[in-house]
């Protein structure tokens, strides 16, 4: 229907990942690694030309039906074009920065917003911009995918984008035509309180399934291997690793781990200085968190050359959290604050008043 798809890399102060405009993407120069490793955002905003530009969601309560039905989509092209290994770490690390926020909602009083159609009336949809519609979603839809069968839940995609194009849809829209042309059936072994538990309800069901990766757990028994004193950083089988390994292994060291520890294993990968920006930011939220002072001169050049917002809020909101931390961030941020986006500065420089309170 779009007849082509281009990609714009805008400048380092653009905030987001990707922006899906019609056939023309707005892309993040962050997603340029070297190795193609950080593509699954391009499958992101391409499946939006479906889930978002074809149909819309019609209010943000329902802003699931945009990014949930995305992520899906996206996961699906990396499994055809990576195959099935490679889809299984990029749900997992999805899962993970679920888990994550939902976490974090519930302990600032928002386990609301952990649900998937949400009440955001009187309040700004961005206070509430989490992992919830983009990663729940794509579990609610991989669930449909168990019960149904691929070849059901495609066809039943293929409808309901063909007979919504070019429409706004609300998540009562979506459910009622869900129910009327796929959800029935002695073969369909799906409840409407099941669903309505997915679309209502906090947190993640108990049903829902989740995803594994064989290639994680082996990064996991050489982690164990390092942490335990079996092996030395150098010793840890690392060559083979992808960088989703990495952030896997970065991402789930013990929040206790120590400057010295960070020193043995900067010593063997020189991860302070790793040219993958995701990569990156794993690594510097590590080394804030542990005050492992060789990494502050590049983590203020990373937060001095980049603004997207994913990869630079939660490291000011890491240093935030001490007195010495904090006094470093209000520096950085004098300087940075010129690069960034009008909507993330404004969001930072309510961080940097709530710090001082």
């Amino acid at each position: 229907r779009w007849e082509r798809y281009d990609l714009l890399i805008l400048p380092p102060s653009f905030m987001w990942g990707g922006m899906e405009n019609p056939r023309l993407t707005f892309l993040t120069p962050t997603v340029i690694s070297g190795d193609r490793s950080l593509v699954a955002l391009i499958a992101h905003e391409l499946a939006h030309s479906w889930s978002g530009n074809l149909v819309t969601n019609a209010n943000w309560n329902s802003v699931w039906l945009n990014e949930g039905f995305t992520v899906y989509l996206e996961r699906r092209i990396i499994e055809a074009l990576y195959g099935k290994e490679r889809r299984a770490m990029e749900d997992v690390l999805g899962l993970q920065s679920l888990q994550r926020d939902i976490a974090a909602l519930e302990a600032e009083g928002k386990r609301d917003l952990t649900a998937l159609r949400v009440d955001l009336r009187g309040q700004d949809p961005d206070d509430g911009f989490s992992d919830v519609p983009y990663e729940k979603g794509q579990l609610f839809l991989t669930f449909l995918e168990s019960r149904l069968g691929r070849d059901r839940l495609d066809a039943f995609l293929n409808d309901y984008f063909a007979k919504f194009a070019f429409q706004s849809v609300t998540t009562d829209t979506f459910l009622e035509y869900f129910w009327e042309h796929v959800a029935q059936g002695d073969d369909v072994e799906l409840t409407k309180a099941e669903v309505r538990e997915w679309i209502d309800e906090p947190g993640i069901p108990s049903f829902a399934v989740l995803p594994h990766s064989d290639a994680f757990t082996r990064v996991d028994e050489q982690s164990r291997a390092w942490l335990t004193g079996s092996k030395s950083a150098r010793e840890l089988e690392t060559e083979k690793w992808t960088t989703h390994e990495w952030i896997h292994f970065l991402d789930n060291l013990p929040p206790d781990i120590t400057a010295e520890q960070l020193r043995e294993l900067d010593r063997a990968f020189d991860l302070t200085n790793a040219k993958n920006n995701a990569v990156a930011h794993s690594w510097l939220k590590i080394a804030i968190g542990a005050d492992y002072a060789p990494a502050w001169s590049r983590l203020e050049q990373y937060l001095t050359s980049i603004g997207r917002r994913i990869l630079v809020k939660d490291l000011y909101e890491a240093l935030l959290e001490t007195p010495e931390g904090a006094q470093r961030a209000r520096a950085i941020y004098a300087k940075a604050r010129p690069l960034y986006q009008i909507p993330l500065v404004q969001q930072l420089d309510a961080l940097m008043r709530t710090s001082d309170e």
